[in-house]
């Protein structure tokens, strides 16, 4: 099967045995042509021209891909320890973008398309993969024997699944795919991106007359219409004046209803959308007009986020990454630095958590970047709390 061409639905092909699916085209319901009305073909890329989309998948590519990387062990005994990170979390395809823009590509794709592939080009002294190079989806197609992949398709090249690199994520039983968002949310972003359409077609003349030229002394023959838009084309085309008797009038075609409706179809899109990605369109300045969401303070907001919306999809992404350490570790991502604090409230919680002995004061310093205290330090501490002799009324000691 070629990649970026698809024949029937998905849905019908998975269910077939050796059936080929292209993880990009074959996720998107195919429509060869436009539809009626102006609206508009939507694919993974065209689907991004809407701002909500982009938006939706800019918020979460960025926190994901910006939150630390760790890899951890227990000891016998229970405890959790660091371990060293291999290069590949560090340099996972082996060019000067590193860890942070890999993780931004590839959570991109997961959004957008439910599916993220790599060829993995290098492997370890263990056998685990050392270099993965993502691939664009629409040169890949998988083969697929029930709910199992029996092979990948890369650039037309067959291989096997143990040789690419698969995340997934928006998945239902019987499926070895995840599901595309913008395939499911496709007529709500339909809708959007043909209102750009219409809205670039009408303010640009296409979509309806940009003015009306009306005869107000006679009715006039189409070969009379003619003469007269060519006269006033070729006279404001340039700039010119437009000269007429007292029988024609000129009126610019007003707007201002379809403006309104134009807009309001785009806000209600947009928090469609933003449903459809699981973002809340408040983050993304598409909350409807007089709606409000009132939260105590920026960590509470972003404490919400992380657990409705953003936590399972960091959970899933750690559980793929530990699958690039050696067994007995595993990978997490630093959900903390999502849940920054004010400066006040960082100060209560630090010093209510050392007060309880839950971290020690070099920990503490640790968190600002600043080294444990030196004996100078602590002596100045001393010096700064002793406390002065008592005195006589005389004033002597």
């Amino acid at each position: 099967m070629r990649p970026g061409v698809a024949s029937v639905s998905m849905w019908s092909r998975l269910f077939r045995r050796d059936a080929s699916v292209s993880g990009a085209s074959d996720l998107i319901p195919p429509r060869p042509v436009a539809m009626r009305g102006g609206s508009v073909l939507i694919t993974n890329d065209s689907a991004m021209r809407n701002s909500a989309v982009w938006a939706c998948l800019r918020l979460r590519a960025n926190l994901v891909s910006t939150m630390p990387i760790d890899v951890f062990r227990r000891r016998r005994d229970g405890i959790q320890v660091e371990a060293p990170k291999p290069p590949v979390l560090v340099n996972p395809d082996g060019t000067e973008a590193g860890i942070a823009e890999w993780m931004y590509s590839t959570q991109v794709d997961l959004d957008r398309t439910g599916n993220v592939f790599g060829l993995i080009t290098e492997r370890n002294a263990l056998g685990l993969p050392a270099r993965i190079e993502l691939v664009d989806q629409c040169y890949v197609s998988v083969i697929c024997d029930g709910p199992r992949i029996k092979e990948f398709r890369l650039y037309g090249e067959r291989y096997d699944p143990a040789d690419v690199w698969h995340e997934r994520q928006w998945t239902v039983p019987g499926i070895p795919l995840g599901l595309s968002p913008v395939a499911y949310a496709a007529w709500s972003i339909q809708e959007g991106l043909s209102a750009q359409k219409f809205a670039i077609d009408w303010f640009g003349g296409s979509a309806i007359p940009m003015a009306e030229l009306k005869n107000t002394a006679k009715t006039i023959t189409p070969k009379d219409a003619e003469v007269a838009r060519n006269f006033y084309r070729a006279a404001v085309s340039n700039g010119d004046l437009f000269v007429h008797g007292n029988d024609w009038e000129y009126k610019p075609i007003q707007a201002v209803a379809q403006q309104t409706e134009f807009l309001e179809s785009r806000a209600f899109t947009a928090t469609e959308i933003a449903r459809f990605f699981d973002c809340p369109a408040d983050l993304i300045d598409a909350a409807m007009s007089g709606q409000s969401v009132t939260y105590a303070n920026i960590t509470q907001r972003n404490l919400q986020f992380l657990i409705m919306h953003l936590g399972p999809a960091v959970t899933r992404r750690e559980h793929a990454l530990s699958r690039l350490v050696p067994g007995g570790q595993y990978v997490k991502l630093n959900r903390g630095s999502l849940l920054a604090m004010d400066p006040e409230t960082q100060a209560k919680v630090i010093q209510i958590r050392t007060e309880a002995r839950n971290i020690a004061p070099s920990e503490a310093r640790a968190m600002f970047d600043l080294p444990p205290f030196t004996p100078d330090q602590i002596a100045e501490f001393d010096q700064l709390f002793v406390k002065p002799a008592a005195t006589d009324g005389d004033g002597s000691k």
